[in-house]
């Protein structure tokens, strides 16, 4: 008979519930079957090889106070709202299955009278006449002794505003790494029996952990944790920090070249940039700007600087400290970059 082992959250944080993921997979028993339920406020958790500048509306996200989080696992972009509940199952490797976690789903949402499948690849989906609909897609991790699959379940989602953050505004931009690919997807309380039209998050946790306590035939050790665990698990902490940090979220970005151009006050500027681990490696700039000493200012002052708002606006009054009487127009090429890079 297998220890089993349930974690449920009770914080809305991203980095919170993706931290207990990490601290689960590296610090929890091998040898245990462990299931962690969760659920995020409003943000867009995009893959390891992704790059949030390519995959994202950062502007919209920022106007809309809308949180960007970097999973360790591979996979595509995807939102989370509150209409989203999301799994984490750890497994020892020797007994692992991917099909086994996938029953413990579909037998819980059986439960609500939704019958979904398995795909050939990640996902899960509800089969219609003209095309099955997505509501799970899920990424996969192992170590020597243990893996690890987690997803997320679309209840209630907010699907109109997933298509808002996972369009980027449309730059002449060539990225390296993972690109995601949009699905079909569907809500599942617009399958649930009616009675199950307001399916949420609570209920889904009742199913699910009923379920996986019978699946394996025993009585599963249930903890909660919250905010608090920080200061309870340094583990847990260590891995909260690191996920919630600048570095972690856009320097992990691969190399990739970014074109912006405008017409304003001081001319037109073309900014050819490399960025790599959020980093401006290289910049060229291309204009008819009557100053050119001003130009190769701006070029070697950005160059090696993060490929940030707060940077570039620091870069650019130290430059006017050097440019006085261009102030009004250094102030205007700072803003329009500043709005172009989004973050």
């Amino acid at each position: 008979m297998s220890h089993l082992k349930i974690y449920l959250s009770d914080s809305l944080n991203p980095y919170l519930n993706l931290a207990t993921e990490e601290w689960i997979f590296h610090n929890l028993d091998p040898g245990s079957q462990v299931l962690f339920l969760w659920r995020n406020q409003e943000t867009v958790v995009i893959g390891r090889n992704q790059n949030p500048w390519s995959e994202c509306n950062l502007a919209k996200m920022n106007e809309d106070q809308i949180q960007l989080a970097r999973r360790t696992t591979g996979g595509g972009a995807v939102y989370h709202d509150l209409g989203n509940s999301n799994f984490t199952f750890l497994s020892p490797k020797e007994s692992y299955r991917k099909e086994n976690n996938i029953q413990i789903i579909l037998d819980a949402l059986k439960s609500f009278g939704i019958y979904g499948e398995a795909s050939g690849r990640n996902d899960l989906l509800i089969p219609f006449a003209d095309g099955a609909r997505k509501f799970s897609g899920s990424a996969y991790r192992e170590s020597r002794d243990r893996a690890f699959h987690h997803g997320t379940l679309l209840l209630h989602a907010d699907l109109n505003r997933l298509v808002q953050y996972l369009t980027p505004n449309p730059k002449k931009l060539q990225a390296k790494g993972t690109e995601s690919v949009r699905s079909r997807v569907i809500n599942l309380n617009e399958v649930a029996q009616p009675e199950y039209a307001h399916l949420g998050h609570e209920l889904i946790v009742e199913a699910m952990v009923r379920t996986f306590q019978k699946f394996y035939g025993a009585r599963a050790e249930i903890e909660f944790l919250n905010m608090d665990s920080l200061k309870e698990i340094p583990e847990l902490r260590k891995q909260f920090e690191n996920l919630s940090s600048w570095e972690w979220l856009y320097g992990k970005t691969l190399e990739f070249n970014l074109k912006l151009d405008g017409y304003l006050t001081m001319g037109f500027f073309d900014f050819h940039f490399k960025i790599d681990e959020g980093v401006i490696k290289e910049l060229q700039i291309n204009t008819d700007c009557l100053y050119p000493d001003l130009v190769e200012t701006i070029t070697s002052q950005l160059r090696g600087q993060n490929f940030k708002t707060k940077r570039i606006q620091e870069t650019f009054e130290s430059i006017i400290s050097e440019y006085p009487d261009h102030r009004m127009g250094l102030q205007e090429i700072a803003g329009w970059l500043c709005s172009e890079v989004e973050i």
